[in-house]
């Protein structure tokens, strides 16, 4: 993992954040890379970028206080460290997004992934490992109710034996039936055994109290040296870390010009393929063209004896066409004629007409008038 990350110091003061990355005893259990985002905390709608890139997002389990973390670095950054608590929820909101409120870090947090398997398996871990600490909340809880209960349970115990001292009595209870002295001798017995005992508990409490600050401070030293063990591991790790992400850095550059380089020759080489298509395709083109040219020369002739055919043919059919020519406007002159002759003739018909016609009603005349003759007679 620490390959993948860079660190950087430029003051002693840097390293505190070097407690919210994963401690020795904290193993990861589940590694996936997405885009980080964080509630925009003005607004509470808004979503803020964490990161410029998909960096790694880890689940991390405590074995020693039995508790989980995620926790995402990007380079010197911590732009993730959210202990899972039962209460927890991780929702979808989209196909490759995901979110879940944190209240000790007053915030909510976001994550892009690439894909939505990456999405449904991180959510997946995150229903396990709540699940996880539910248990083990579940298990701390039921630590704490059986050593209350102890605790009841010896309190108790005390008071039985103090009774029963009271019930056989003492050597004091006895001679105090002697006398008025005998009597104030008891009470001040009685003050004095309740002031005792009120010391020993007191002695008792304060033992145990500084029994308790001993092993606190015990375990205190014992984190302290291992915080700071693991200070100076990770110090080292991270030189290492820091000097390998930089030889990388220098591989990455290098890969990078060459791959710079072998783009552009990749381009040249495209352009030089299209070039050469074009001008095979024109190449294709040219000698299609010739084709068509050669095949045009061998009609040539054939072409030139048809058109002479057709020339012949052209001219014969000129002289026949001034001949018809001739003929028709010799029968346009003969249509011409008949055409005034026909006037004439229907000019002297509808004269003889005009004649037939007084004719005809002087002989309607004569006959009405031999009519009246034959009707006198």
């Amino acid at each position: 993992m620490c390959s993948a990350v860079a660190f950087h110091f430029s003051s002693p003061a840097s390293v505190n954040w070097l407690q919210t990355l994963p401690l020795q005893r904290e193993q990861p259990i589940y590694t996936t890379r997405a885009h980080v985002f964080q509630i925009d905390p003005t607004t509470k709608k808004n979503w803020v970028p964490a990161s410029k890139q998909a960096v790694t997002v880890s689940y991390f389990y405590d074995s020693t206080r039995n508790s989980y973390r995620i926790i995402s670095v990007d380079g010197s950054k911590v732009i993730i460290n959210s202990t899972i608590t039962p209460n927890m929820t991780f929702t979808k909101t989209s196909q490759k997004f995901g979110q879940w409120a944190d209240s000790r870090a007053n915030t909510v947090f976001g994550l892009g992934f690439a894909s939505e398997q990456q999405l449904t398996k991180f959510a997946e871990k995150f229903q396990e490992v709540k699940e996880a600490a539910k248990l083990a909340r579940d298990k701390s809880q039921e630590k704490v109710e059986t050593l209350s209960n102890h605790s009841q349970e010896s309190g108790s115990e005390t008071p039985s034996t103090n009774q029963a001292s009271s019930i056989n009595g003492t050597d004091d209870e006895k001679i105090s039936h002697v006398g008025p002295e005998a009597a104030l001798l008891k009470s001040e017995n009685e003050h004095l055994k309740s002031v005792v005992e009120q010391s020993n508990t007191n002695a008792k409490k304060q033992e145990t109290e500084l029994q308790t600050l001993r092993e606190n401070n015990a375990r205190l030293v014992d984190a302290l040296q291992e915080s700071s063990a693991n200070v100076e591991s990770w110090k080292k790790q991270l030189s290492a870390c820091k000097e390998e992400s930089d030889t990388l850095r220098e591989k990455i550059a290098e890969l990078e010009a060459q791959c710079n380089e072998a783009n552009q020759e990749k381009q040249k080489n495209a352009q030089l393929t299209v070039r050469v298509q074009e001008l095979e395709t024109e190449l294709q083109d040219k000698e299609q063209e010739l084709e068509n040219l050669r095949r045009q020369a061998e009609i040539i002739p054939q072409l030139m004896a048809e058109c002479e055919s057709i020339s012949a043919k052209l001219q014969a059919a000129e002289t026949k066409n001034k001949e018809l020519e001739g003929r028709i406007e010799g029968l346009q002159m003969d249509i011409n004629d008949s055409r005034q002759k026909q006037g004439n003739m229907k000019g002297e018909l509808k004269k003889f007409m005009d004649i037939l016609d007084g004719k005809i009603d002087e002989l309607h005349e004569v006959r009405q008038g031999l009519s009246k003759l034959g009707v006198d007679n």
